[in-house]
């Protein structure tokens, strides 16, 4: 079975209360439930994690290596700061594919760098909730084109 481990970063706990205008009016648990939903018409198992603490982030994606055979992440904030998670994700070796609910590059120009896109396989962004939905996509077509472990 494809495992994909799902990973929130910083402030994604607060959908549904957090600048509307820009993250919408879903909540956080009711995005988890359609990426699980979608987890289930895709036949693969997810594990879904939110940190607001970039360590935490860190040592999930190392503690994962061996369950997981993707990784989709929102680094939220983190995306433009750590190296840390960056580094993660190059030394764990899994596809990985970085979301976001909006499209950064229509934002503050702060925020037009990724630190982590470039040790990820792609980036969808700017989709809202359907982002996380295309990603799941995207990581069970890959899994399935290149086998189950990444190489």
């Amino acid at each position: 079975m494809i495992h994909i481990l799902i990973i929130h970063g910083p402030n994604i706990d607060l959908l549904g209360m957090r600048e509307r205008n820009i993250y919408g009016k879903m909540s956080l648990s009711r995005l988890n439930q359609l990426i699980r939903e979608r987890a289930k018409n895709l036949g693969v198992e997810v594990k879904i994690s939110q940190s607001n603490r970039e360590g935490d982030i860190v040592s999930l994606i190392g503690k994962t290596k061996n369950w997981a055979s993707a990784i989709i992440i929102n680094p939220a904030a983190y995306t433009h700061t750590s190296v840390a998670i960056r580094d993660a994700i190059l030394a764990v070796n899994i596809p990985t594919i970085e979301v976001h609910l909006s499209n950064i590059y229509q934002r503050e120009v702060f925020r037009h760098k990724s630190l982590t896109a470039g040790a990820c396989v792609g980036l969808i962004l700017g989709f809202g909730s359907q982002s996380y939905l295309l990603a799941l996509e995207a990581a069970v077509n890959i899994i399935k084109e290149k086998g189950k472990k990444w190489s």
